[in-house]
């Protein structure tokens, strides 16, 4: 057994060898190979989109639609908007100067880290393990990815395909559990991004600090949402129900709570049943468009849940096809074993209160969320929740779509996570920005007077000449 965690250390320790080798060699900061490799990415999930959404069918249970639109079709849009503005991203970055640098050349290089590690979860494999490898190869960086064990034959997969369209001596591949996860953690990366369990990116983060490595976590949340009085609550509930069931509510932006007044929660509870029945029929686990409960774990975890609270509607488990039907809970109230942490499956309590404020007060006494979502006509009232509430993102009038538009960042805040990617926002994020500062050699009477000896009369010239005024009004 010693001998195998050994040789399986030995392994990871060589392949991080070998990508920094390749790194050093200078071969991925040239701007054709950046987008070789992003045309050749693109390529792969054009030529075996079928075989992606088989691995995701048999690993996950989703169905078609879902895997092309929230996994496949999302990577390739992303590739595609990537490839068509990374070269600008590349170029040096030129700042405004003082008076004293009005002659030098100063600027902002973007230079890539070095050797990247991607730890993937097993809810969206594809999409968050291939986003931030995006902006990791337009960013000119080497990549080590970690697909997740729990979704295997699309790891598989993963593991297969890479080797055919892309450059292995730079991008590299590791399967395994938590044995080689944890070999992996135990080498020295330039930064590591991680999405999934808060518990586990504490882990990452701690594993990181030993070597001083900067990370990008994003991290499981309660992301509440807010219904005010004023709205359409057919399409209110609509919007919701869709949000949480996406991936039978394995999503780590997927609704968690929902906070409206006490006059209009049978209503919308009533409007949330509508929604389901038009979505999944009345016989949910005869629908075609609703999938089960990724792994055993995962469904005795809802399970324990359901035996501790049952739903006012839904919320029926079968354990021949380890399904949980969508269930709601109207009248829930902080300490409920629903509201205690992060719910991650297709169970959705309703919170009643007396006020905006009151709302505001509950969805700050948990961790600051990666998304909220808002549904109101009052602009004051969305301002309110804006100023007053902290979050990774916020999404006003609808759910979980503000994650599919690349040119806004996402990301977490807090216990949610740190750094932000998608678009311009993956390049900046696994680049360094470098200052740099070129002056001439001419000048130098001028530039004595900031040598010493020091005197009294150069420090006036240096405060003159450095000295900043406020603008009028300030």
């Amino acid at each position: 057994m010693n001998n195998m965690m050994n040789n399986t250390n030995m392994a990871a320790t060589e392949q991080v060898f070998n990508l920094r080798r390749s790194f050093q060699s200078g071969i991925t900061k040239h701007i054709d190979w950046r987008h070789k490799q992003l045309k050749a990415m693109l390529l792969m999930f054009e030529e075996n989109r079928i075989l992606f959404v088989e691995a995701l069918k048999n690993d996950l249970y989703k169905d078609p639609f879902e895997s092309l639109l929230m996994e496949i079709d999302f990577i390739c849009n992303e590739i595609i908007y990537t490839l068509n503005n990374f070269e600008s991203w590349v170029s040096p970055v030129k700042v405004s100067k003082d008076f004293p640098n009005l002659a030098d050349d100063c600027f902002i290089k973007k230079e890539p880290f070095g050797v990247i590690l991607v730890i993937a979860p097993w809810n969206y494999p594809i999409q968050l393990l291939f986003s931030p490898l995006i902006g990791i190869l337009a960013a000119g960086n080497c990549a080590m990815l970690k697909p997740s064990e729990f979704a295997p034959q699309t790891s598989q997969l993963i593991e297969t395909l890479i080797p055919r369209y892309m450059d292995t001596e730079c991008i590299c591949v590791y399967p395994g559990g938590t044995e080689e996860l944890t070999d992996l953690l135990d080498q020295r990366f330039d930064h590591i991004f991680f999405a999934g369990s808060s518990s586990f990116g504490r882990a990452v983060m701690a594993a990181a600090s030993k070597f001083l490595t900067p990370v990008t976590l994003q991290l499981s949340s309660k992301c509440p949402v807010y219904v005010d009085e004023n709205c359409n609550l057919e399409v209110v509930a609509q919007r919701i129900i869709w949000g949480k069931l996406i991936n039978v509510g394995q999503n780590c932006v997927a609704p968690d709570y929902v906070i409206c007044n006490f006059e209009i929660q049978d209503l919308l509870f009533e409007r949330m049943q509508m929604a389901i029945q038009k979505f999944y029929g009345n016989e949910i686990n005869g629908s075609e468009f609703y999938g089960k409960i990724a792994n055993e774990q995962q469904y005795q975890r809802l399970k324990n849940l359901l035996m501790r609270q049952q739903p006012t509607y839904g919320g029926r488990v079968d354990d021949t096809q380890q399904l949980i039907t969508p269930g709601l809970i109207i009248n829930a109230k902080p300490g409920d074993p629903f509201m205690e942490e992060e719910i991650f499956g297709p169970i959705l309590p309703i919170v009643p209160v007396r006020s905006a404020d009151e709302a505001i007060d509950l969805i700050n006494s948990y961790e600051k969320p990666l998304a909220l979502y808002l549904f109101s006509k009052d602009k004051r009232l969305i301002q309110q929740f804006l100023t007053e509430t902290s979050s990774g993102g916020v999404c006003i009038n609808d759910t979980v779509v503000h994650t599919a538009l690349n040119t806004l960042p996402f990301g977490g805040v807090g216990h949610s996570g740190m750094g932000y990617y998608h678009g311009k926002f993956s390049f900046d994020n696994f680049s360094h920005h470098k200052s740099v500062m070129w002056k001439s050699m001419a000048l130098e009477s001028v530039n004595s007077i900031r040598y010493p000896p020091y005197n009294e009369r150069n420090y006036r010239r240096l405060q003159w000449v450095l000295r900043k005024s406020l603008k009028r009004g300030h």
